[in-house]
């Protein structure tokens, strides 16, 4: 039975509708600051920390509850401390509902100052929170507001909240300071040697902290890892941004969860069709796109990337960066696919689509730009590899130099910008030939680049004559580009910087070819 409860929460998200609940089941509320203001303002009857503990807030509300008659009311085990806590003056403490100062938020303003952001290291929310989640035997403690609902919905029903509940929201409360805890460890070893400028300007900071917490939560298991003999889940990010993967909705399972392999190719999917602005559709397969394109509307832009190679299309992830409409998922149905990721999906397009075994819709709602900043990290043996997302790629061709006698002609740049951005997101060594508005062949993950080359050539047959060519990185010796010449490629766009460097140029004039140098390498392993 919760006869006593402790709010206090920068959050107030659902505060009044849960504290008005708790009031009408005659549970005694204790609260400080802005939630004592609102709740007695909403009428709510609400008695001050400050008057239980008969001990006023000091220094500006630094200390309010950091007391003995807090945290024995918190930690106290039933009759094993009545006694200890009758002798403080202190009463149990059956429910404690807190949320943290806004640390993160307060970092990610680009004018936050330290002195600033120091302020927002909460204290005795923390502690609070760490106490209830501790004595979980017998204390409730609540740190997200979604969770008010559980609560409530259990002490309607039996006029208490389970242990197993009390348990799993103990779990929460621990990954929550604990991430809480994790972010202020890495803004802290961010900071440089203590300047007095800090005082008046936002401080410089490194961009890799000496400690990095990663925060996670289990989404869902898998059926298995990358094979059947591995297990596996999917964990979403604590802060995920709006319009990432792990925020997705799924519209339609098609009798089965995302597996461990559909996961990581849906990723790469929405990665390689957020390079573009126009209508796109970009089909991955194994990582890798086989096929995509651009067009003046999606459905057919999905047919010109499923044209691009039809082979692999099939049982691929299609990604689209516009809502699918019914004629689009008409098109999309034509073909077994594993699953397709979409902005969102109009009511005809799922009437449509759901009826399709197995195949699973994905809504990203929120959209986020190729250039999004983020960090990028990948597991080795005790340890992380942790990079900056690679957000370029856009203007890069239109930015680079000509290196040929001839420069490309206005349809070439189209065909080159089109296969350099999708380039960047192919396996290396990578090599991408491109029309204007669609893939006619990809060469992905060889070891040598003279290999991708004839891979690409060969998937784009007569397509090959007349289109352009992008490589991630530098031909280190000509055969590469004498092999694309001799399939009927005119155009190039690499980064450039090989010792190599005039005898390839020196080929590509021979054919009467332009080619360009980016000064960008795009590596993906």
């Amino acid at each position: 039975m919760i006869r006593r409860a402790l709010i206090s929460v920068y959050d107030k998200t659902g505060l009044l509708d849960f504290a008005r609940a708790l009031a009408a089941r005659g549970v005694e509320i204790l609260s400080t600051g802005g939630t004592l203001r609102a709740l007695s303002n909403a009428g709510i009857a609400v008695t001050s920390v400050e008057a239980y503990t008969g001990s006023p807030e000091v220094m500006d509300g630094r200390v309010k509850t950091l007391h003995p008659r807090v945290h024995g009311g918190i930690l106290m085990r039933g009759d094993v401390d009545t006694a200890d806590l009758e002798r403080l003056g202190g009463a149990p403490i059956d429910l404690v509902a807190v949320n943290l100062y806004p640390f993160v938020e307060t970092v990610a303003k680009p004018d936050a100052k330290v002195a600033d952001v120091v302020e927002q290291i909460d204290i005795g929310g923390p502690a609070m929170v760490r106490s209830a989640a501790k004595n979980h035997a017998r204390v409730t403690v609540v740190c997200d507001p979604v969770d008010y609902e559980t609560v409530l919905g259990e002490l309607s029903a039996s006029n208490e909240v389970s242990a197993a509940t009390r348990r799993k929201l103990a779990a929460k409360a621990f990954a929550h300071t604990a991430a809480y805890d994790g972010a202020v460890a890495a803004y802290m070893s961010s900071l440089g040697d203590p300047d007095p400028a800090e005082e008046a300007a936002p401080p410089k900071r490194e961009a890799y902290p000496r400690y990095l917490t990663l925060a996670f939560e289990r989404a869902y298991p898998l059926r298995y890892g990358e094979n059947p003999h591995q297990s596996g889940a999917f964990y979403r990010e604590r802060t995920a941004p709006s319009g990432a993967l792990a925020l997705a909705d799924s519209l339609g399972a098609g009798g089965k969860e995302l597996s461990f392999n559909n996961l990581v190719d849906v990723d790469a999917a929405l990665e390689a069709v957020r390079e573009h602005d126009r209508p796109a559709a970009v089909i991955v397969k194994h990582t890798n796109p086989c096929g995509v394109a651009v067009a003046d509307g999606l459905e057919a832009a999905y047919r010109r990337a499923r044209e691009a190679d039809p082979v692999s299309a099939f049982g691929g992830i299609v990604a689209l960066n516009r809502a699918v409409d019914e004629a689009t998922a008409r098109a999309l149905a034509e073909t077994f696919l594993e699953c397709v990721v979409a902005p969102s999906f109009s009511d005809e397009a799922l009437g449509v689509l759901r009826a399709k075994k197995n195949l699973r819709l994905l809504a990203t709602g929120a959209w986020l730009g190729a250039d999004h900043r983020e960090l990028a990290w990948k597991r080795v043996g005790g340890g992380l590899v942790v990079q900056d997302r690679d957000g370029s790629a856009i203007g890069e061709v239109a930015g680079a130099r000509v290196v040929t006698k001839r420069a490309p002609t206005a349809e070439e740049l189209a065909a080159l910008d089109l296969a350099w951005k999708v380039c960047k997101h192919v396996k290396s060594n990578a090599i991408v030939l491109a029309r204007p508005d669609r893939t006619v062949g990809v060469g992905a993950g060889q070891m040598s680049r003279v290999e991708s080359v004839r891979i690409a050539c060969r998937k784009a047959e007569d397509g090959a004559r007349g289109s352009a060519l992008a490589s991630d990185a530098f031909f280190p010796f000509p055969d590469g580009v004498e092999l694309a010449l001799e399939a009927g490629v005119t155009a190039f766009a690499q980064p450039g910087g090989s010792v190599k460097d005039a005898e390839v140029i020196a080929a590509a004039d021979k054919a009467g070819a332009a080619m360009i140098f980016t000064g960008v390498r795009h590596f993906r392993h």
